[in-house]
């Protein structure tokens, strides 16, 4: 099985600056805060020291989930694609929905990456499924909560 999590460079990059705050900011802040809990006594009915270790469990367990993508990155760079101007992970694709006229731009990323707010689709999208392998000049049909949308690929750029 493969346990790959494909990321673009740019996704890989924020999750790295997101480990490292965690790392080297936030970690050293809960311990101190943790120490100057501890200081004030009786730990049963503490709550700052209470709040305090329950911030840490949850950055620890960020911690190891983003090592652990880090770890089983598949990191590709889009710039490097050679996929003969098919939708693939990491394209940016125009798109036209075929009802409305409204066009959209849409980039296919890993799941930690996606962000419709900027234009950013997960792989595992019902959209990003139905554009895998298609060209410019074709017809994807995704199937939306209000029914089937139909979408012509316009562009399919790897930037």
């Amino acid at each position: 099985m493969n346990n790959k999590v494909p990321l673009t460079v740019h996704g890989a990059q924020k999750l790295r600056q997101e480990l490292h705050d965690l790392k080297s900011v936030q970690r050293p802040m809960i311990i101190a805060a943790i120490a100057e809990a501890r200081a004030h006594g009786d730990l049963s009915e503490n709550a700052e020291y209470h709040a305090a270790k329950e911030r840490q469990s949850f950055a620890e367990g960020r911690i190891a989930e983003l090592d652990g993508k880090l770890s089983n990155a598949e990191i590709i760079d889009p710039k490097s694609l050679d996929a003969d101007g098919r939708c693939v992970f990491g394209a940016t694709i125009d798109l036209e929905e075929l009802e409305n006229a409204v066009k959209v731009t849409y980039q296919i990323v890993g799941e930690d990456e996606a962000d419709i707010k900027q234009g950013k689709i997960s792989v595992n999208s019902p959209i990003a499924r139905a554009l895998i392998g298609k060209s410019a000049g074709d017809v994807a049909e995704v199937q939306a909560p209000g029914g089937v949308r139909e979408y012509e690929i316009l562009e399919v750029k790897y930037l």
